[in-house]
């Protein structure tokens, strides 16, 4: 029998512009992947020093917490992909800036923080503006199933990204950085080839009460900032990316080329996940799936840190990666789903704080934590910190807990189990 018309899916490759976003997201992250494992691998050649590491994590969060309030009004006053080209040109200057200096005699670390620095601007200004972008390029109806597309552009570059990162990387870092160059300029070509829907979106006179919409909007609605918070704080203590360097050449021994594949374990989780979650969205007690997922994400990052098999250590990063591409989903899909197009800009760009929170912020921690208490306790304290961050934000949020499907409640509220 036929199914009705009204079930069938379309194909996300129906929309070219959406096209053009993945391709262009896939290249943007593959860059930053692969810059990543060049720099981190550099860094620590160069220090041979934990903290030194989590620095690196540091000099990229800095600039999208001090910058935070004006990207997110940026992207709701001015064109977004126009913002996301000059910030991938920005970024490809970032890149060549790291390849000329390791060409003339190599870079002391000082210098990699600046240039990081610059580059961690540009992406502050990027984040929001793409993930206020892509509302514009579907219909509502398959907006969570676009998310889990692009979740999975970003998870696919995060594969490929570290692998092919340390791959170039034996050539050397010259060449390394070059190749990121490369990439973000193919990032800029894409997305300047969208055409999006226009949406009359008022230019409203900035103001206090303007650059702080974002942050009011979220602090009124408990479920978002219960799935942001969660995110932050798990992510934030579970988190040991920015020590991958230390496991590759001091506990399993594999070298560059390893480390590359410990990066993108994760992704190759997050990837299978997202595939299958664009394929079958979500449909019931998402709130309790979004707790369940984060805790599996303390219990995999507890037995990576034990892990002295090269071989487990990738399967529970990968583990790590499926469990938080569900939290990824359903945080994006509620702040979508929930934000008017006029302020997806600031909504984002605090979101983009809170994810930078966790990840750079997140890797200043670990290191911070390693040269404290040595590697494999730091990251089993993180595990167990996720952990307990679960327990405490299901009694903090329990209409986060509550929370049933994922639909938009602007003409009503929340639908819950």
């Amino acid at each position: 029998m036929a199914r009705p018309a009204t079930l069938r899916q379309p194909s996300m490759l129906a929309h070219r512009p959406f096209v053009l976003f993945w391709v262009g997201r896939v290249l943007a992250t593959a860059g930053y992947q692969m810059q990543s494992v060049a720099i981190g691998w550099q860094v620590y050649e160069l220090t041979d020093s934990a903290f030194a590491l989590g620095l690196v994590g540091l000099a990229q969060f800095l600039p999208m917490l001090l910058l935070a309030l004006v990207t997110g009004h940026a992207a709701d006053r001015y064109d977004r992909r126009t913002i996301v080209v000059v910030c991938q040109i920005v970024k490809l200057g970032s890149a060549a800036a790291l390849a000329f200096g390791s060409l003339y005699g190599g870079l002391p670390s000082v210098a990699i923080y600046a240039v990081l620095f610059v580059f961690g601007a540009a992406r502050s200004f990027e984040m929001p503006a793409l993930q206020a972008l892509l509302p514009s390029l579907v219909p509502e109806a398959i907006l969570p199933r676009a998310i889990a597309g692009s979740a999975s552009a970003n998870q696919f570059a995060t594969i490929a990204g570290p692998a092919l990162g340390g791959l170039v990387y034996a050539a050397g870092p010259v060449f390394a950085y070059a190749t990121c160059a490369i990439v973000f300029l193919g990032c800029a070509l894409c997305i300047g080839r969208i055409q999006a829907r226009r949406s009359m979106r008022p230019r409203e006179s900035v103001s206090l009460a303007s650059v702080f919409a974002g942050i009011e909007f979220i602090r009124g609605d408990p479920v978002i900032l219960g799935a942001i918070s969660l995110d932050l704080f798990a992510v934030l203590l579970g988190g040991a990316t920015a020590l991958l360097p230390i496991y590759a050449k001091d506990i399993l021994h594999v070298g560059p080329g390893g480390l590359g594949m410990l990066r993108g374990a994760p992704a190759v989780g997050a990837l299978a996940m997202s595939l299958f979650l664009a394929r079958h969205p979500l449909q019931r007690r998402v709130g309790q799936t979004m707790f369940a997922a984060v805790a599996v994400f303390g219990c995999a990052t507890i037995v990576f840190a034990l892990s002295t098999s090269f071989a487990l250590s990738l399967a529970t990063l990968a583990l790590l990666g499926a469990s938080d591409m569900v939290s990824v989903v359903i945080r994006s899909s509620l702040i979508q789903l929930e934000t008017p197009d006029s302020m997806r800009g600031r909504v984002a760009a605090v979101n983009s704080v809170f994810i930078g929170s966790s990840n750079q912020l997140g890797e200043f921690e670990s290191g911070l934590t390693a040269a404290w208490f040595g590697v494999v306790p730091s990251v089993v304290l993180g595990g167990i910190g996720t952990l307990l961050v679960v327990l405490v934000w299901m009694r903090l949020f329990p209409r986060l807990a509550r929370t049933d499907r994922l639909v938009s409640s602007r003409d009503g509220s929340w639908v819950d189990r």
